[in-house]
Order: C-alpha cells, then structure tokens, then sequence
C-alpha cells in the first residue's frame, strides 16, 4: 500500500514572490525523487472555487511513495528545506489510501486500495478538472455545499487545493471520524443535491474521490493544531 503525504505551507506576505518562483523550481527537483506521483498545489478557502478563494500565502506539495523509508527521505530533500526556510508554519499529513476512485491527470494516483474499517481520523482528497461550459453553475453550486460543511460535526479541517486558480479544483479535507465523512457526503441534503446535479450536467471531464487513514498530522495551519 503507498503513503500518501501532503505538506501545507504558510509564509509570510513579503515572501510570496519567492514562493512562487519555488513552486517553478520545484517541478525540476521533485521529477528527481522515487515519488509515484506528485503536485504542486495552491491552496485557498474552497468556498466559491473562484480566483477571489485563492491564498497566495499557503502553498502545499502532494505526493505518493512506495513506503516509509522513501517518505521520511523526501523531509529532508532541497523542496522541504526550501519551504521550511521560508515558511511561517507547516502542516504535515501522512495518510494511508482506505479507497479511491478516478484519475488525475490521466492516473490513478493513490492505487487501488481495497475499502477497510478504520479507527481514528480519515481525510478526503477530491479533484475535478472543470469543462469551461459548465464552470460557471459549478461555482454557484458550491457555497451552499461549503456553508453547510462548515456547520457539521466531526470536521477538523477543509481546504481548497488546485494545480490552477480556476478550472483546476480540489478539496482536502480532516475528519474524526470515517462515520463523520460518510454522513456529510452521503446524507446532507446540500452535498447530495450537487451529487445529482453532477451526474445530470457533467460539469467535469476529470474526476477523483479518495479516502485516507490519517496516520500522522504534525505541524499548526493557521496558528491552530489540526
């Protein structure tokens, strides 16, 4: 089974600049490192998945590797030292796939794991590449799913995750529970209306959905422990 991990920075405003000149850099380091797989990903709040969403001062790498031992290597390769020197703060997951279903960028990114029983918190990667004719109900489908995420019981954390500002959309999410995830995606009226909607208007032409044990989650987001 691979290990997931996904860094999460945050840096100060002066150094915005430099962490967007690090997200270019980084592509030529991390094409180096034994990971299956591997993004490098602006983050924001998820809430419209609008360009006004995005946070130009939180910045995270996802990846996927065969075991442990190239995982703990990857903490201290030039990408890491780099984010850390410059970051205010870092949140760090470690995740087991518990299932998942779709493609990335035309692969299967985290396997195909078989569906097990869980103790302890899970989290919730999503990801859809958007078709440009449907983006626009898309986004106006959203804020009622998202107001109504952020009241359930059982959420630790909800971030907005993308290779792009727009068109490009994704959500990483931390629960307590894999009882609390399941009750949000399958039985709140909201995320259940956009489920249907989503099979009758084909609003994307990528789609993924996948689920992880959390087995490590070190670091703050946001001042706070997670």
């Amino acid at each position: 089974m691979p290990v997931v991990t996904l860094h999460v920075w945050g840096v100060p405003t002066s150094a915005v600049p430099r962490a967007v000149a690090r997200m270019a850099w980084d592509r030529r380091l991390l094409a180096r490192t034994p990971a299956r797989f591997w993004k490098l990903l602006g983050t924001g709040s998820g809430r419209t998945f609008a360009l006004r969403d995005a946070d130009p001062r939180r910045w995270a790498v996802l990846a996927t590797w065969d075991d442990d031992a190239t995982a703990d290597a990857f903490e201290d390769s030039p990408t890491v030292r780099g984010w850390d020197a410059m970051a205010g703060e870092r949140l760090t997951a470690r995740l087991r796939p518990l299932a998942s279903r779709g493609e990335w960028s035309g692969r299967r990114p985290f396997g195909d794991p078989v569906p097990a029983p869980v103790d302890g918190p899970v989290a919730s990667i999503t990801r859809a590449r958007l078709r440009a004719r449907t983006s626009r109900q898309f986004r106006r489908a959203v804020p009622p799913v998202s107001a109504d995420l952020h009241r359930v019981a059982g959420l630790r954390l909800a971030l907005g995750i993308g290779e792009a500002p727009v068109g490009l959309q994704g959500t990483f999410s931390v629960w307590d529970s894999a009882r609390d995830l399941t009750a949000f995606a399958h039985r709140r009226a909201a995320h259940a209306e956009v489920v249907r909607r989503t099979a009758e208007t084909g609003w994307y032409t990528e789609e993924l959905f996948a689920r992880f044990a959390v087995e490590r989650l070190t670091g703050t987001l946001g001042g706070r422990d997670i």
